[in-house]
């Protein structure tokens, strides 16, 4: 019996490499690939925090569902809602492949955008994960606590054992 995705969770740390690669780490890694038919990682900016949204290719086939239900939402509640933007948004994306050990090459625009140095901290949120610039995530509020100090103990030890080598 195959795998089926089940949602990204739990967090994890990446340092970018001497060649500019970083890792997708192997839960994230697992998940995209039941996520997605072609090995393609998708990455975009956040609507709302400074950080990188990732997902599978497969999440694509969500975007009208999540379009109607926004609309229908937006007109309950009496908000304006362009269909035509949020669309663009949500498929505003950049597509990148990986290899068999997770390993991609972030665009330049997209280390850009993300406000992206030599380190990753993934944490997934279901349908979804985001990537951060460890020093963002830090500058977060107390509703991201528990997230920033996963990413503090995760960048110490990455940082240390890369000193050792």
């Amino acid at each position: 019996m195959s795998e089926t995705f089940k949602g990204y969770s739990g967090q994890a740390f990446s340092l970018r490499s001497e060649k500019g690669r970083f890792t997708l780490p192997p839960a994230f890694r697992n998940a995209v690939k039941l996520s997605t038919d072609d090995r393609k990682l998708c990455l975009t900016m956040h609507e709302k925090w400074n950080c990188l949204v990732g997902f599978g290719t497969k999440r694509v086939e969500d975007f009208e569902a999540i379009l109607d239900r926004e609309e229908e939402s937006a007109y309950k509640f009496g908000r304006d809602f362009d269909r035509d933007t949020r669309a663009i948004q949500l498929n505003s994306f950049e597509t990148m492949p990986f290899d068999d050990s997770g390993r991609f090459i972030l665009p330049e625009f997209l280390r850009d955008i993300g406000g992206i140095d030599d380190a990753l901290f993934f944490q997934g949120g279901g349908q979804f994960f985001t990537v951060w610039n460890p020093a963002h995530l830090y500058e977060m509020g107390p509703e991201m606590a528990m997230p920033k100090a996963v990413c503090r103990a995760l960048e110490k030890d990455a940082r240390e054992k890369g000193k050792k080598k």
